[in-house]
């Protein structure tokens, strides 16, 4: 797979990451690589299974969107179009849909209607947000858990 389909624009000391060519959605982009691997999150990793964290070069570059243009699926370990992308595009992917909790939290002010406001991972958001994108398996799996640790407190 070329590597040279996207690349790290930087601007006002923000990184970003552009196609360099068109997508179609449901094309590979890019394949992840898994450069190192980690049972503890940062900054620079992205979740690929409940207690395992990769570094992924250059993907880290990929900001997040709350109407996202590419997916993350850490099972095929690709980067998937998940609209029509132009060459020049900023590339963007939901982070709750690879991470559970996220090591460095932060306000998002994407300004879109769908807008979570604060980007801390796919625990602390509802059912009903998290069903409008795509989640990881380890992303379901987990809510899965969760939902089935939680006691119901009824009078």
């Amino acid at each position: 797979m070329p590597t040279d389909v996207i690349a790290i624009h930087t601007e006002n000391k923000v990184r970003s990451l552009v196609a360099r060519q068109d997508f179609k959605r449901g094309d590979i982009i890019y394949q992840i690589p898994a450069e190192k691997v980690s049972d503890k999150p940062n900054r620079f990793t992205v979740q690929m299974d409940r207690n395992l964290h990769t570094e992924v070069g250059k993907l880290s570059a990929l900001n997040h969107s709350c109407d996202p243009n590419v997916i993350l699926d850490m099972e095929k370990m690709v980067v998937v179009a998940c609209h029509d992308i132009k060459a020049g595009d900023e590339l963007s992917f939901f982070y709750p849909s690879t991470e559970w909790e996220m090591a460095a939290p932060f306000i998002c002010l994407c300004g879109s209607p769908s807008c979570i406001h604060v980007v801390a991972g796919a625990r602390f958001l509802p059912l009903s947000t998290l069903e409008h994108h795509y989640l990881n398996r380890h992303i379901r799996e987990m809510m899965i858990d969760l939902l089935n640790n939680t006691q119901r407190h009824l009078p």
